[in-house]
């Protein structure tokens, strides 16, 4: 058994630097600013060069073109690893950058195998496959950097998964039709793809029937004393008369709620949620949100599911519920958990109108780790058609309309800033469309691994 590339074109060394320092670029580009969210659709390009770099003579020289593109691409934007990790950092960019050269390596081999035009539709699935499974399965599961992310969030309508999908599903039709001709069927097929992808969010309005809406605010608190806190919320509650829920950071409290609060809650008849520990044993405990009662009792409780990798952040949660509340079903999920889709989506699955989230970002972490947590919350809002109240310990905090708008936010550092919203309830969240397609793609990868590795077997053994 003989096989000859299916892609006689390949690129020569000069080609290919130049196509890395494209995606690199791009990707730059791409997650530069949030002031600019057009400049998302760098994305774009960096998708484009990063399926032009998987032409290469070998797998061995498409798996490290894909490793240098993804090394240098996710390294300068998650440049704070080093400030929290020094130099394992280096590591942990080359695991982020792995599954980008596992990506190119695979993309080149389908070629190999079955020829630019079946590869051109293995493509998006492979990158899904891998994006999910980086994303949200393994143990180092790390969802930042998707190209979901780079993207306005409006985008994302059908999940940031079917945005990535759709996304290399056009670039790969052009970039192997590029690099030869584009047959006429192939551009056909490409217009409604586009005409879907960008008119949709234009013409669908999920959610739009609100039966409640409810007012909340927030103080941005790091590490906080504990006298601190009550003349806090007394400031804001001034300012916020109408306020019904008023919201604290993750780790407000270095142990269980204080009385203090708890009388709080209960002269001022009003809900808080605030970030605590629920303590097993010693330094055992899990990562907490409490709920308390405008009677001053703790009425609800949702410890953390998906703790920080390499951080001591208390033991995974054991179940996830929703606060059944007076204005409907309020999902809490803490911090890093918005970033995973399994654990969001189990909480619009129960029926969750509202998300509320304390966070704690570490002001030493650096401005642009900031900055790029806050583009979390904005595609959650866009991809369940449901309004977040994100409240960080030292910002960006932010209050979001089940249409992924950021209507009131702080500003990084801001303590003692207060964030205040009135957001409206809709009926129900709906789960995207990729939800059901990315796990099917990533065992799509898996099948598609195994053959390949069944192909080159066979063909060694052939050869002898």
């Amino acid at each position: 058994m003989n096989f000859q590339p299916a892609t006689p074109r390949s690129l020569t060394g000069k080609q290919s630097l130049c196509w890395l320092l494209l995606a690199v670029a791009c990707f730059q580009a791409a997650y530069t600013s949030l002031r600019f969210p057009a400049t998302g659709l760098f994305i774009l390009g960096y998708a484009f060069a990063l399926v032009r770099l998987t032409q290469q003579p070998t797998p061995r020289r498409a798996f490290y073109f894909g490793l240098a593109a993804g090394f240098f691409s996710y390294a300068p934007q998650f440049f704070f690893f080093w400030n929290i990790f020094k130099s394992a950092a280096i590591v942990l960019w080359l695991v982020l950058a792995f599954w980008v050269a596992l990506f190119a390596l695979l993309a080149n081999r389908c070629a190999y195998r079955w020829g630019s035009g079946k590869a051109t539709w293995l493509i998006p699935v492979l990158w899904t496959g891998l994006e999910y499974f980086r994303s949200e399965i393994y143990y180092l599961k790390f969802s930042w950097g998707n190209v979901g992310y780079a993207l306005p969030p409006g985008a994302n309508f059908l999940g940031m998964y079917g945005a990535g999908f759709a996304i290399f599903l056009a670039v790969g039709v052009w970039s192997f039709r590029a690099a030869g001709k584009m047959r006429w069927l192939d551009s056909l097929l490409l217009v409604p793809l586009v005409m879907i992808f960008y008119a949709v969010p234009f013409v669908t309005n999920r959610n739009s029937r609100s039966e409640n809406s409810v007012t909340l605010t927030g103080v941005q608190m790091e590490f906080p004393s504990p006298g601190v806190v009550p003349k806090a919320l007394d400031h804001a509650l001034a300012k916020n008369p109408d306020s019904q829920i008023f919201v604290l950071s993750e780790y407000t409290c270095d142990g269980p709620v204080p009385d203090p609060l708890k009388n709080w809650c209960r002269q001022n008849r009003r809900f808080l949620v605030v970030g605590a520990k629920d303590i097993v044993t010693n330094d055992v405990y899990y990562n907490t949100a409490f709920v308390i009662g405008t009677n001053g009792d703790i009425v609800f409780k949702q410890a953390k599911s998906v703790p920080i990798q390499f951080f001591h952040d208390g033991l995974p949660a054991p179940k996830q519920e929703l606060w059944n509340s007076p204005w409907g079903k309020i999902g809490i999920c803490i911090c890093y958990d918005l970033s995973f889709t399994r654990v969001t989506d189990r909480l619009v699955g129960q029926g969750a109108q509202l998300l509320i989230v304390p966070t704690m970002d570490v002001m030493e972490w650096g401005i642009h780790q900031h900055e790029l947590h806050s583009r979390v919350a904005p595609v959650r809002a866009v991809e369940y058609g449901l309004p977040i109240f994100r409240l960080a310990s030292s910002g960006l905090s932010q209050a979001v309309t089940s249409q992924g708008k950021v209507i009131a936010q702080t500003h990084i550092g801001g303590q003692d800033e207060t964030l205040t919203a009135r957001l409206r309830l809709p009926s129900h969240g709906p789960l995207p469309v990729d939800r059901y397609l990315a796990p099917g793609c990533t065992i799509a990868t898996a099948g598609i691994v195994i053959w390949l590795i069944v192909l080159a077997w066979k063909e060694k053994r052939g050869r002898k």
